[in-house]
Order: structure tokens, then C-alpha cells, then sequence
């Protein structure tokens, strides 16, 4: 698998992760658009074409790996400390939905949120890896921060949908990678439309093609269009 680029000059104190050649993040500026879906299929697409894969769910107070993925099992702890990832679908995964009580609400504040997300980073056992993608809890607060100035990622996926309400949001998120020299590698229509499965009438629900202008403004590529589709849901 190649490499994708890493910027030269890293922010200050930044580090690449030991044998991890591409850290790649999935962000949305809003929620509800289907960010950790995108992420996830991703990631489970990458692996089924033979790259070794892990993805770690950053979404502390909203993780979604552990029901999307349907694996329940806690990560084991070796004897120095250190996390293992859960091995499922041809993938290692870490999320806080592993280790906490699913019906418990986690409550930390900005400087908790930061150091729980360092540590999965630090003193997780990744191994050696093609891709280690990154699902971002959504908006430009301490997770995205953190890990844009704590480690070397190789690009950031923005996931949007059409209408221009969640477009808003993805110009002022792409401002914040921006801003932490983080190479925004395209967008993600999702929802992008509908098409009947009885009579294969297409319907523009949210709209179409408001993630294609906008890319287009900002001189970044549209890398695909999703439509809904019951299946995906499922």
C-alpha cells in the first residue's frame, strides 16, 4: 500500500505513531450525517482489499464502533499496562464503548476528554499498520484539537450532507484543519439521494450537489456520493 503524504512540518510536539504508516481522520463539522458510517465502511472496505487496518472511535462521549460493528468484548491489558486493540472483521478497533458501562453517560471535561484520547493513542498496541483511521466526535472542539496537534495524520475525510445548514458547519471545520496543518483530503456527500427500489424514481431529498459547489470553492475534491439506502442502514 503507498503512503500517503505527511506534512514535513508537524505541529509542535507532534509525534507519528510507531508503526503506523497512514493515520487518516473522518470528521463532520455537524452531527447526524452519518460520519462513523462512512468511517467505518471505510475502514472495513480498506481491509477487505488486503491493507492491515485499525480504527479508533475518538467519539468519547458518543462511541458507536461497539454497536456498529457488533463486538462487545473488552480489550485485554498486557502485563506492562498497555492496551490491546479488538481484533474483528480483519480489523483492530478501540473505542470507550469497549471499556465503560454502555448505560453510563461519560461526563469528563475538555482537559479528561484530551488526555483519555492521548492515551489511546500512547498506550494502545497497534502494531504494524497500513491505515489507522480515526473517527472524530463531530464539531471542532478538544478531540479534534488534541489529536491534530498530538500526532502526524496524513489527512482528514470531511463527511457532509447536501443542504446548505450542514455546509455551513463544514467550511468552518475545514478552517480548523487549516489552521493545525492538516491536509483536508476531500469530502463525503452523504445522503446525497434517494432512488425508489420498486420503481427506481430518484428523489434529491436534502438536495444534490451542494458538497460538489462547496468543494469546488474550496479547490478540494468530491471523493464520493452516498445515497440512502435501507440496506446501509441495516
Amino acid at each position: 500500500m503507498a503512503e500517503l503524504h505527511i506534512p514535513r512540518t508537524l505541529p509542535e510536539g507532534a509525534s507519528v505513531i510507531p508503526q503506523v504508516r497512514n493515520a487518516i481522520a473522518v470528521a463532520s463539522s455537524k452531527g447526524g450525517v452519518g460520519k462513523s458510517t462512512v468511517c467505518i465502511n471505510t475502514a472495513l472496505s480498506m481491509a477487505r482489499m488486503g491493507a492491515s487496518v485499525g480504527l479508533l472511535d475518538a467519539d468519547i462521549y458518543g462511541p458507536s464502533v461497539q454497536l456498529m460493528t457488533g463486538i462487545q468484548q473488552q480489550p485485554e491489558i498486557t502485563s506492562d499496562n498497555r492496551l490491546l486493540p479488538v481484533e474483528a472483521h480483519g480489523m483492530s478497533m478501540m473505542s470507550m464503548g469497549f471499556l465503560a458501562d454502555e448505560n453510563t453517560p461519560v461526563v469528563w471535561r475538555g482537559p479528561l476528554l484530551a488526555q483519555a484520547v492521548q492515551q489511546f493513542l500512547a498506550q494502545v498496541e497497534w502494531g504494524e499498520l497500513d491505515f489507522l483511521f480515526l473517527d472524530l466526535p463531530p464539531g471542532t472542539g478538544d478531540i479534534p484539537l488534541t489529536l491534530s496537534q498530538a500526532i502526524a495524520l496524513s489527512g482528514v475525510v470531511i463527511v457532509t450532507t447536501p443542504q446548505e445548514v450542514a455546509l455551513e458547519d463544514v467550511e468552518r471545520g475545514i478552517a480548523m484543519f487549516e489552521k493545525v496543518d492538516v491536509d483536508v483530503l476531500g469530502l463525503v456527500e452523504n445522503m446525497s439521494y434517494y432512488c425508489c427500489p420498486e420503481c427506481g424514481h430518484r428523489d434529491d431529498i436534502f438536495h444534490h450537489g451542494g458538497t460538489r459547489a462547496a468543494a469546488e470553492n474550496l479547490k478540494l475534491p468530491v471523493l464520493g456520493d452516498i445515497p440512502l439506502n435501507s440496506l446501509l442502514r441495516k
